[in-house]
């Protein structure tokens, strides 16, 4: 069984997490700017196997479309062209970011850490990640 990788895309950074081979935990991968996040999923799809592809949705408090909509709308169309078969499967991302400076609060990270927006990215791409998973499971 392979991982499966999940993405909360930005314009400047993606923060990725993976599943660990069976498919049961989340972990925070690896943040890497947006302009290189393709080059890095390839070497990482050579690497491991991976099954699926998570993308984390922007949407608003009404559950409407963001000014970051779109971009995540173009990046899944360019992955699914430069991993044709590979599921994408998109998920509401709403209060990611929230949730992750929470986790890492409670996970005791410094504030120093916690201001550290590439550590949020990895930890909120975990988050989708986990939300995917669980909602699997119902």
């Amino acid at each position: 069984m392979g991982r499966i990788l999940a993405i909360d895309y930005g314009n400047k950074r993606v923060g990725l997490a993976a599943t660990d081979t069976l498919q049961l935990i989340a972990n925070p991968l690896e943040t890497v700017h947006a302009k290189d996040v393709l080059t890095f999923l390839k070497a990482y799809v050579q690497r491991e196997p991976v099954d699926a592809f998570v993308v984390g949705m922007p949407r608003n408090l009404a559950n409407e479309a963001t000014d970051s909509t779109p971009h995540v709308i173009g990046f899944v169309r360019k992955l699914q062209k430069e991993f044709p078969g590979m599921p994408v499967h998109t998920v509401d991302e709403r209060f990611t970011s929230k949730m992750a400076q929470q986790a890492m609060l409670a996970g005791g990270l410094k504030k120093k850490a916690r201001q550290d927006k590439s550590t949020v990215d990895r930890v909120s791409a975990a988050l989708i990640l986990q939300s995917y998973l669980e909602s699997r499971a119902i």
